[in-house]
């Protein structure tokens, strides 16, 4: 009998996800470990693998198809000794399924009525259900679609929320999409502001805008419509949370590096490595940790939590956005080992290889500009921890030393702490105990 592939749950929040690619295709040897499809998440774009061997008998859910529920059936794989006829019997799974309102045994559809202007709308019951509406849109206000629908709207300009959808449910397909572009442009439409985005109690919701709002209040000047990614949207939703619910404060020292750059260079030639500055930050920021631990620890509502390893978040710039591989118990890692990991989950990060663990979690970041020139910096804090270091550029700065002018190698550092957590005074001593190591920075070649 087949075996059935799955679409897999790659975190523990995880409740669907967009087939992205299929790396084997219908009649393809299939063997433990291969490599079959790449899965995009609201995280990352991470491969699914197999688990058994036998050959890939029938693709259920085609590449490009978003919205695939986890535990839905994607493919079927044949054993050894099966072929095609041990399909028959084999049901077919749907591809995403559309989101649509739930059915009610005593709700029936509502006629049509033609659009009034907007007004004030009573609260809605939690028990009522808005009736299904024929142009593609469920009730969360999603426009259901088919992928190939959503890139040809998306390279015509079209919005898919003024179409009817001839599909099921009312899904908007290609043959909408041709019918719409041979009635050419149509006329632009008034969009009525969003209601703001849910915010954490005391706190002020951001503003939103639509895509014609943001348009209209630039002045109308043309543009080029870049798809917002699933990564980019967590980035964003993330980063806003982050500043209206946690209370930022900052502090800045300068770090005299001259006898770290003079270390780092005798190592290097010494023992033909390569390690570079950051790698002594990271283990610099580990044994911090140890000496402050109040600093390595996370709110919740109930306690503090003060973490025993200190598992070290670095900030990596990648195509679609910003990824965090993580150096874990840093603090018994020594520099080499270090700056090996760092940099095979740098690599594997920008080629979209990272495992879920090595990039979710952590209990502490850093984010380091300084190779792009950038003096001093402000970082916003990665819930849950309750810090993160910036690290600004190594330059040269005229200093004073015993009462003279003289020229030395500086490194401008900012803590951002998490006030519910890390009080003035600790964070403080964190910053000061930080600034002695890399200014001392024997010990981190222990």
């Amino acid at each position: 009998m087949p075996i059935e592939l799955l679409m897999p749950a790659l975190s523990p929040t995880m409740t669907e996800g967009n087939l992205a690619k299929w790396h084997k295709k219908e009649g393809d040897a299939v063997k433990a470990g291969d490599v079959i499809a790449e899965i995009e998440t609201d995280k990352a774009t991470m491969e699914f693998e197999a688990v058994d061997e036998g050959t890939l008998g029938r693709i259920l859910v085609p590449e490009g198809t978003e919205g695939v529920k986890v535990n839905q059936p994607i493919a079927l794989l044949l054993e050894e000794g099966e072929d095609k006829a041990a399909l028959a019997g084999a049901a077919k799974a749907p591809a995403a399924a559309p989101k649509t309102a739930p059915p009610s045994a005593a709700a029936k559809p509502a006629p049509e009525t033609p659009r009034a202007a907007p007004a004030a709308a009573p609260a809605p019951s939690v028990a009522s259900a808005p009736a299904p509406r024929s142009n593609g849109h469920a009730e969360a206000g999603r426009i259901l679609a088919s992928p190939l629908a959503r890139r040809m709207a998306e390279k015509a300009g079209l919005d898919l929320s003024r179409l009817s959808g001839s599909g099921p449910h009312g899904r908007v397909v290609k043959h909408d999409i041709d019918a719409a572009l041979a009635k050419g442009p149509a006329a632009p439409r008034a969009v009525p502001a969003r209601a703001p985005a849910a915010a954490m109690p005391g706190t002020i919701a951001p503003p939103s805008y639509g895509r014609d709002q943001v348009v209209a209040l630039a002045g109308n000047p043309a543009f080029t419509e870049l798809p917002i990614t699933g990564m980019r949207r967590v980035i964003a939703r993330r980063m806003v949370e982050s500043k209206l619910a946690i209370p930022h404060y900052y502090l800045t020292v300068d770090c005299e590096i001259d006898a770290l750059l003079r270390m780092r260079e005798e190592i290097n030639a010494a023992a033909g490595l390569k390690l570079s500055v950051n790698d002594f930050v990271i283990k610099a920021a580990a044994l911090t940790l140890k000496k402050v631990p109040a600093v390595n620890a996370s709110w919740s509502e109930d306690a503090i939590l003060q973490w025993e390893t200190a598992d070290i978040a670095i900030a990596v710039a990648i195509e679609e956005g910003l990824i965090t591989p993580i150096i874990k118990a840093a603090e018994r890692k020594g520099l080499q080992q270090i700056s090996a990991e760092m940099r095979d989950l740098g690599t594997r990060a920008r080629a979209g290889k990272l495992k879920l663990q090595e990039f979710q979690g952590g209990t502490f970041s850093i984010s380091n500009l300084g190779m792009y020139g950038i003096k001093d910096f402000t970082a916003v804090i990665n819930p849950p921890h309750s810090a993160i270091l910036a690290i600004g550029t190594g330059e040269q700065r005229a200093v004073v030393k015993h009462g003279a002018l003289a020229v030395a190698t500086v490194m401008s550092c900012t803590l951002a702490c998490d006030h519910r957590v890390v009080d003035g005074a600790v964070g403080a001593q964190w910053i000061q105990a930080f600034k002695k190591i890399i200014e001392a920075p024997g010990m981190l070649a222990l």
